[in-house]
């Protein structure tokens, strides 16, 4: 799969459209829709299911160095007042102050990040390492193990230094319940 045709299809979830729309607007620093509301928006389209078949979330993530609570909270509250009519669950998470939270929440280490791109390298699963951006002239994708694993429908660990093996277990045991075509490549 190439990049083009991957935004295209990611694209037709009129949900990641407006998303990508009002982060344009709000130009959040090194703001990114990321993740499985894309890869899942294109596996919908792969495997001919609804659009927003089994998208738990929009996840966006956006990099400021001011890593107070409260900082972070405002954006998810405007986030929620600009895009409530949506009807759909958006997690905002400001990168700079995920490793404040996510040792005590997830039992393991995450050092600081330098930027959003450094979140995305931290997912899971290769298959997801995936941020889209609007940009002056369309669209920017970040996606450093391109779009092969999604157009094949394959899920592949990515042992960041963070990994779980029982965290990929479990989110690739709800992934190929609700998309059983996919292919899980064993964390081992």
């Amino acid at each position: 799969m190439r990049r083009d045709e991957f935004l295209a299809l990611a694209l037709r979830n009129p949900v990641n459209a407006t998303i990508l729309d009002e982060l344009h607007r709000l130009a959040l620093p090194d703001a990114w829709l990321v993740s499985g509301c894309l890869v899942q928006t294109v596996w919908n389209m792969l495997t001919r299911r609804a659009i927003d078949h089994g998208i738990a979330d929009y996840d966006v993530f956006y990099f400021d160095p001011d890593t107070s609570w409260e900082a972070e909270d405002a954006v998810i509250r405007t986030l929620h007042a600009r895009l409530a009519h949506l009807g759909a669950k958006i997690e905002a998470r400001n990168q700079a102050r995920v490793h404040l939270w996510y040792p005590a929440k997830h039992g393991l280490p995450y050092p600081p990040l330098s930027c959003t791109a450094d979140g995305i390298d931290r997912f899971l699963t290769q298959n997801t390492q995936i941020g889209v951006r609007r940009a002056a002239d369309g669209y920017e994708v970040y996606a450093p193990h391109g779009f092969d694993d999604v157009g094949r429908l394959i899920v592949r660990p990515n042992r960041a230094e963070n990994f779980s093996i029982a965290n990929y277990e479990a989110k690739a045991a709800r992934w190929k319940a609700l998309w059983p075509e996919l292919t899980v490549i064993a964390a081992e």
